[in-house]
């Protein structure tokens, strides 16, 4: 059935993405955007080329450790990065690719930048 036809029955098709980013799949990675799929590939080709080392998806930086507060255990405020690249001449950077910057983002990337100021990070 057609959206429409599924319309007409008083049935709605899937909901439009939050931000009108498109998920979209490369290599069996499922990525959040387009954006994030082609800088993915782009960095396949320069890992192809030897020019980075390493390449890690969805690396994980602490902001706040979990604690314990009236036995209640509190998780820990991680933020998670899109790519954290190691290149050949051993630069590591951090990058996020954005579409929409929240206030929870450009929060947590205050906060990323001050617990780590010697990140080099960029934010495509």
């Amino acid at each position: 059935m057609s959206a429409e036809e599924l319309k007409q029955l008083g049935i709605d098709g899937p909901k439009p993405a939050k931000y009108h980013s498109e998920k979209m799949v490369l290599d069996g990675i499922t990525f959040d955007s387009k954006k994030e799929a082609n800088y993915y590939a782009s960095l396949l080709l320069e890992k192809r080329a030897g020019l980075i080392d390493t390449l890690e998806l969805q690396p994980g930086f602490i902001l706040q450790e979990a604690y314990v507060k009236d036995g209640k255990k509190i998780r820990a405020i991680v933020y998670r990065a899109d790519f954290k690249i190691v290149y050949a001449s051993g630069r590591t950077v951090v990058v996020d690719v954005k579409g929409h910057r929240t206030k929870e983002y450009l929060l947590k990337k205050k906060m990323l930048l001050f617990r780590y100021p010697n990140i080099d990070f960029r934010e495509i």
